[in-house]
């Protein structure tokens, strides 16, 4: 694979680096840097320890849960205090190891610590590579939903290491690859093509197929929030940053009303199938398109039905934080990688649709 860094343009520009080994760049991330904060998904201590090792700065860890549910204030404070009695500064640095949970907290505590202090994101799942490390987006979650509290703040530096795939899962592969081929229904159809291909040589940790779809999926998501970086654009169809939330409005009210249970990739999954259902209902989309998603989605393993009560999930979409002004919006598509904004649909047309995915 390729060391040429997917840059990323942000009021503070950034790298995000995809391959294999690249966890012993980080030095070169950290010069002028004294101290250095691991904030890390517990149950990462070998490679929290591997991270660290050869550094010549002095290195404190704090472990956290590796799971949404580290994503609360409480655990969030004690992360600052973890900084605290480090005696970290604005002249040191953070850095976020681990899923998509964990760079998300990380990244938020070091957004606020000191106002501010150097981030460096190592995602080691699929899905925290694809989506949640890069693009500036940090929180943490209240009961009342998902990444109710949080900023805009970008990293210093991404470091994809490939390496960390390959002892991941296949459950939590299977998640991230929802992630992947929502990139592909929304921007780019060849990750769709090579995916169709080949999709057990693409589910194979280590596998080459498995890395260029990894890398594409990134572009796609530099190359959207370069151009909206605080999801500010969404006119008609320019739907900016906006765009990568295809799948997710009904995505996170699942996730929320199966106690978060579910992974995200899974809730998105049929979130996806449930985009593509409103758009066909409305001619937006052709029953060819329609029928890849369940083809694509199932070919990767992931959920395409759900059978939750209706009126709950209904509730669970008011709370979340896509809703603007009362305004419930969904990103469907008008073609292969071309969408739209769609702002209240009809609440029968809502029904129906869910009522499609009912297994």
């Amino acid at each position: 694979m390729s060391w040429d860094p997917i840059n990323v343009s942000a009021e503070h520009p950034y790298p995000v680096l995809v391959c294999h080994g690249n966890s012993r760049l980080l030095p070169e991330f950290l010069d002028g840097i004294d101290k250095v904060a691991i904030i890390y998904a517990e149950n990462l201590v070998d490679q929290a320890r591997q991270v660290a090792f050869g550094l010549s700065q002095e290195v404190t860890f704090i472990p956290v849960p590796g799971s949404e549910s580290a994503k609360t204030a409480a655990t969030l404070a004690q992360c600052w205090e973890g900084l605290a009695e480090a005696g970290i500064t604005r002249s040191d640095a953070v850095i976020g190891l681990g899923g998509g949970s964990t760079t998300d907290l990380a990244g938020f505590a070091a957004a606020t610590w000191l106002r501010g202090v150097r981030y460096i994101g190592m995602p080691t799942s699929l899905l925290a590579m694809v989506d949640a490390a890069v693009g500036g987006k940090t929180g943490i979650n209240l009961p009342a939903g998902k990444n109710l509290v949080g900023n805009f703040f970008e990293p210093f530096a991404v470091l994809c290491d490939l390496d960390f795939l390959e002892t991941l899962p296949s459950s939590e592969l299977r998640g991230g690859l929802a992630e992947v081929l929502k990139a592909g229904f929304i921007a780019d159809p060849r990750i769709l093509d090579e995916f169709e291909a080949d999709p057990v040589e693409a589910l194979r940790a280590g596998s080459d197929l498995q890395a260029r779809l990894v890398r594409l999926a990134v572009e796609v998501k530099a190359r959207v929030v370069s151009a909206d970086l605080r999801e500010r654009t969404s006119q008609g169809s320019d739907i900016g940053r906006e765009l990568l939330n295809y799948g997710h409005t009904l995505g996170h009210a699942i996730e929320r009303y199966e106690r978060f249970t579910w992974r995200h990739g899974e809730a998105i999954s049929v979130g996806m199938v449930f985009a593509a259902e409103l758009a066909h209902r409305q001619g937006m989309i052709d029953d060819d398109l329609l029928a890849r998603h369940r083809r694509v989605l199932k070919l990767a393993g992931l959920p395409i039905s759900h059978d939750g009560e209706w009126a709950g999930l209904r509730e669970a979409m008011n709370l979340d934080k896509k809703t603007r002004g009362a305004n419930l919006r969904f990103i469907l598509l008008t073609g292969l990688a071309k969408a739209r904004v769609c702002v209240d649909p009809d609440e029968q047309l809502l029904a129906d649709a869910y009522a499609a995915l009912v297994d």
